[in-house]
């Protein structure tokens, strides 16, 4: 018990004297003559959509006739019939000659609608992601003038002071 109290008695001195004292300097306070911020302009990218109308070209749909896929049905079918040696390979090459027929059939036909409908054009509204440089000051502290017995001193802070900065001074002998 004895011995927490004389470690108590050591320590409470420390605890109450500020650190600044303690470091074997004296605090005091200064008059800020000015403060003026420090700004750093920095660059970032933004994505901003753009946007314009673009002229298309449509193709009327024509009358649609299915007499170009029937057409290559028959004519697949007749093939396959004709390639075939056995019964059961006849059947097989009409049904394959016939759906093949009818596809072939079906773009012939597709192709020479295309080819003679008319044209027609339209504006479609376009749009693309682009990405935008931007720059902006931002703060970064303050360049402080401050008076302290007598002599100017500046020094950058983080922090606007306010009218008087606090300062430690150190007294050392020359020599």
């Amino acid at each position: 018990m004895a011995r927490s109290r004389k470690l108590l008695s050591l320590l409470l001195p420390t605890l109450l004297v500020p650190s600044l004292a303690i470091a074997g300097g004296r605090h005091h306070e200064a008059r800020v003559l000015s403060s003026k911020p420090i700004y750093q302009t920095v660059s970032y990218s933004v994505p901003v959509e753009q946007c314009r109308y673009e002229q298309v070209a449509y193709h009327e749909p024509g009358h649609r006739s299915a007499t170009p896929a029937l057409l290559g049905a028959v004519i697949g079918g007749a093939l396959g019939n004709a390639v075939g040696h056995s019964k059961r390979n006849k059947q097989v090459g009409v049904a394959v000659g016939a759906v093949l027929g009818a596809s072939v059939g079906s773009d012939i036909g597709r192709r020479h609608q295309t080819a003679g409908s008319p044209v027609r054009y339209g504006t479609e509204r376009v749009c693309s992601t682009v990405h935008e440089q931007r720059h902006e000051d931002q703060l970064v502290g303050y360049r402080v003038t401050y008076r302290y017995a007598g002599q100017t001193y500046v020094t950058d802070m983080d922090y606007d002071p306010g009218p008087t900065l606090p300062v430690v001074v150190h007294v050392r002998p020359l020599g």
